[in-house]
């Protein structure tokens, strides 16, 4: 045996997995031994409480969204509610307004007629004497025709305001609108009984308002 055959043959005596002829190679264990399965549950145990830690997860932000949605809802409400409250507050100072116009209107109204009146009542005796005086005067006098004028424009500014004169000859006596100043017994063109023979004064009215009642004589 030479030198080299010796050296190689010392090496592969010296090596680990050196085995004499024949013998097998020891078999590795593969089947877990007790910290193995502990290691099994402890897995199984964390992968059942992540699923269940998933799922409440899932509850809260579930409970989160519906408590979100249901405040979302009574905001709406109470908008809706103060909407209505605002609307009935608006028609009701609508309705105030519109009331206060209209009583306004008819206090100007009234007020305006009533400055009529009193106007009227104060030119009346000036046109009753303007009447006397074209009665009396002769039918020569130069003054006629000017009284005539301001007669006429006297009557023409109440007629501008709504004030008219009315003589009620030949028709029948009424109180509401009439002063008799005297009854005639025997009338001359043969009138029935209670009726306006003679108009000592016209009338003068606004509407429906008497301002002055005529003054006539009535068949008794």
């Amino acid at each position: 045996m030479t030198d080299s055959e010796r050296i190689a043959q010392q090496q592969a005596a010296s090596s680990p997995d050196a085995r004499a002829p024949g013998e097998e190679k020891p078999a590795v264990n593969s089947a877990p031994g007790p910290a193995g399965a502990h290691g099994s549950e402890k897995s199984e145990k964390q992968q059942g409480d992540g699923l269940a830690h998933g799922k409440d997860g899932r509850a809260v932000e579930d409970d989160g969204d519906a408590a979100e949605v249901q405040g979302d809802l009574n905001e709406l409400v109470k908008t809706a509610a103060e909407r209505d409250e605002y609307l009935a507050l608006a028609q009701r100072t609508q309705a105030d307004f519109e009331n206060y116009r209209k009583r306004v209107a008819r206090e100007s109204a009234s007020a305006q007629t009533r400055g009529c009146i009193l106007l009227a009542k104060e030119l009346l005796p000036a046109l009753d004497n303007l009447d006397r005086a074209l009665e009396a005067a002769a039918k020569d006098d130069p003054l006629l025709d000017g009284v005539r004028i301001v007669r006429s424009e006297l009557s023409a500014a109440l007629a501008r305001t709504g004030i008219e004169s009315f003589s009620p000859a030949g028709e029948a006596f009424d109180p509401s609108v009439h002063e008799a100043v005297a009854t005639s017994e025997q009338p001359a063109d043969g009138a029935a009984s209670g009726t306006v023979v003679e108009v000592y004064q016209p009338g003068y009215r606004l509407g429906e308002t008497i301002i002055r009642p005529a003054r006539v004589v009535v068949a008794a």
